[in-house]
C-alpha cells in the first residue's frame, strides 16, 4: 500500500444535518438561472431542511454572480451565521477563484459546515482545505441520482465506495496499486491554475480529477504538466479519475485522453483508478473531498470516511 494513515491531516468535520436545519444556496462564481435556484431549493426543501437563498445569488456582473464583494459577502454571512448548517453552491461557471483568498476562514474553523459545489467550487474546496482543513463535498442537486447522492453525504455519517465502471474511458489509464490518503482535488483546470496562487500541498493526498473538454488533448497535458513541473505533485499517493466528458472518441495524432494520462501520471509510479462516475455529464455520483481515503485497484473502488459526523 503506497501511503500510511498515520501521517494523514487532521480534518475538520461537521455535523450532519437533520430534519429543520437551515441550509444556504450562494452563488460564489456564474449565476444560475431563476428556474435552476427554484429547483436546488425544492430538492432541499423535500430533504426536510430550510433552504435559504443569498442576496445576491441572482445577481448578474458579466458572467459573474454580481461583484467580487458581493459574492464573497454572501458566502461569509452563510459561514458565520451559526444557524446555517451547510453553504451549497448554485452552479459553478467562473469566479469562485477570485474570492476563494478572502473568506473568513476563521468563522469557518469557529463553527464548521460543508461546502457542497464543484467544478469552478473547486478553488474555494482547495482554499477551505488549506487554510481549514474542512471536509467538503464535490456534488451538485440537479437530477435524482446527484441528488440522492449528495443527500447521503450530508445527512448520513457513513463512510463511501465509489466502484469503478468498466465501461469508462479512463479505466484504461489504470496503474495497479492500493493508496490511502487524505482525498483532495476536483476540476483539473482549477488545480493547475491555482499553482503558485494558493494551492495546498498534496502530499500525502489521493488526487482525484475530472473536467470536461474545453479544447484537446495539449490542454489537458499542458495542465498536467505544469502540476507535475511545479513540484505540485511530489508525494501524491494515489490518482483517482472521475468523468471527462467530450473526450469518448476524441483522438488526437493516434492519441487519446488514456494516452496522455498514461504519459504524465503513470510517471509519478502511483496508484492510478479510472472510471468513477463523478464530475460534468448529467446526474454525476457525489464525493466528499477532504477525508481519509483508501484506493484499491484490485476492486476497482475508491472509499473515503464520511463529510460529516
Amino acid at each position: 500500500m503506497t501511503g500510511s494513515r498515520s501521517t494523514e491531516r487532521r480534518v475538520l468535520v461537521a455535523p450532519m444535518l437533520r430534519p429543520g436545519d437551515r441550509v444556504r444556496l450562494v452563488s460564489p462564481a456564474s449565476f444560475p438561472s431563476r428556474e435552476l435556484l427554484a429547483e436546488s431549493a425544492a430538492v432541499l426543501e423535500g430533504w426536510g431542511l430550510v433552504a435559504e437563498v443569498g442576496a445576491h445569488a441572482l445577481d448578474q456582473w458579466g458572467y459573474l454572480a454580481g461583484r467580487d464583494q458581493d459574492r464573497l459577502s454572501d458566502l461569509d454571512d452563510a459561514f458565520r451565521d451559526p444557524g446555517v448548517r451547510a453553504v451549497i453552491a448554485t452552479r459553478g461557471g467562473a469566479g469562485a477563484y477570485r474570492i476563494a483568498d478572502e473568506i473568513d476562514f476563521a468563522a469557518v474553523r469557529a463553527d464548521p459546515k460543508p461546502m457542497v459545489g464543484f467544478s469552478d467550487i473547486t478553488a474555494l474546496h482547495l482554499a477551505l482545505w488549506r487554510q481549514c482543513g474542512l471536509a467538503g463535498i464535490h456534488g451538485f442537486l440537479a437530477g435524482s441520482r446527484s441528488a440522492n447522492a449528495t443527500r447521503r453525504l450530508l445527512m448520513s455519517s457513513e463512510s463511501t465506495t465509489l466502484h469503478r465502471d468498466p465501461r469508462a474511458m479512463t479505466v484504461a489509464a489504470e496503474v495497479p496499486g492500493i493508496a490511502a490518503g487524505n482525498l483532495v482535488g476536483g476540476n483539473l483546470g482549477t488545480l493547475a491554475h491555482a499553482v503558485g496562487v494558493g494551492l495546498p500541498s498534496l502530499a500525502g493526498t489521493i488526487l482525484f480529477l475530472e473536467a470536461e473538454r474545453a479544447i484537446g488533448l495539449g490542454h489537458v497535458d499542458r495542465q498536467l504538466t505544469q502540476l507535475i513541473r511545479s513540484g505540485s505533485l511530489q508525494g501524491v499517493r494515489g490518482v483517482a479519475l472521475g468523468r471527462f466528458p467530450g473526450f469518448e472518441g476524441y483522438v488526437d495524432r493516434e492519441w487519446t485522453l488514456v494516452d496522455v494520462f498514461k504519459d504524465r501520471l503513470g510517471s509519478l509510479g502511483v496508484p492510478v483508478l479510472g472510471g468513477l462516475d463523478v464530475g460534468h455529464g448529467p446526474d454525476p455520483l457525489s464525493l466528499p473531498l477532504g477525508p481519509a481515503a483508501v484506493l484499491d485497484t484490485k476492486s476497482g473502488t475508491l472509499t473515503v470516511e464520511p463529510a460529516v459526523r
